[in-house]
């Protein structure tokens, strides 16, 4: 009986331990990827959560009355008030997939309008509570998929110093089989770096500054992507032009250049004459 209780607990432990262990991609792998598709989501219950003021009895004089359960609720909703869950995930799928280098297979990834209408149910939701399905994404042409998971996400404190927090991880698998190629999982936390500190009272005001705030931790966790997303040692591939540009609408994607104007064409000279003198 104890032994068959040491087994579970080792299996439970392994199981745990694979999910969290990174697995750096190698430039083989990546030279085999054909057409990538970006799903990027945010786990059922992830947040935005308010850790402040039940974790942190630093703020108890200034809340006075204010139970600290009431007051973490309070902020909750002005965290939500800041930005959505969909916001979030899409500015971590845009920016990382702006920042790679315009080669194959990132020049080749599959539409993200043709994605998010193949997962529209998933998508529009501002709550996903499931993992998506996967297999939609081969009658798009897609051969891997390169994930971004959002699990736990909002504001805490410690010793009255505050900010945002941001966990998850990013992986990309193979869509014959699902076996993976990379995972990185990340753990951001503003107060453990040392950031400025983010006074909850001011983000209670101001509810744009949890944006900024997160808006900075996506930021970082997408070149740490980019960074495992790029090996050194592959072969490389020139851009192919084949990828059509991220129609999805996002508030980081960057507005198209304008068309140049077409080149006239050089005015001939009539016969004999010199050309008109400057100006």
């Amino acid at each position: 009986m104890v032994r068959s209780r040491r087994l579970l607990f080792a299996a439970v432990l392994i199981a745990f331990t694979a999910g969290c262990a990174s697995q750096r991609l190698s430039g083989a792998d990546l030279d085999r990827v054909q057409r990538p598709a970006f799903i990027s989501r945010i786990e059922d219950g992830a947040g935005p959560k308010s850790r402040v003021f039940q974790e942190d009895s630093a703020y108890s004089d200034k809340l006075k009355k204010l139970e600290p359960k009431e007051a973490d609720r309070r902020l909750t909703v002005k965290l939500q008030q800041a930005v959505t869950r969909f916001e979030l995930s899409e500015r971590l799928r845009v920016t990382t997939l702006s920042r790679l280098p315009e080669e194959a297979p990132w020049t080749d990834a599959v539409d993200p309008a043709r994605v998010a209408s193949a997962l529209e149910s998933f998508l529009v939701e501002e709550v996903p509570a499931n993992a998506p399905d996967y297999d939609l994404m081969a009658p798009l042409g897609a051969d891997t998929v390169v994930e971004f998971v959002i699990q736990d996400f909002g504001m805490r404190s410690e010793d009255g110093h505050a900010g945002a927090y941001l966990k998850g991880y990013g992986r990309m698998f193979r869509l014959d089989g699902r076996s993976e190629l990379w995972r990185r999982p990340f753990d951001l936390d503003a107060v453990e770096q040392k950031a400025p500190h983010l006074d909850p009272f001011k983000v209670g005001k101001e509810p744009e500054l949890f944006r900024l705030a997160m808006t900075e931790l996506l930021d970082k966790v997408a070149d740490m992507f980019v960074k495992d997303l790029t090996p050194a040692n592959r072969k490389g591939s020139a851009p192919t032009g084949n990828a059509a540009p991220d129609t999805v609408p996002s508030a980081v994607t960057p507005a198209p250049a304008p068309a140049a104007a077409p080149t006239p064409p050089e005015r001939q000279l009539p016969p004999g004459e010199l050309p008109d003198p400057d100006p």
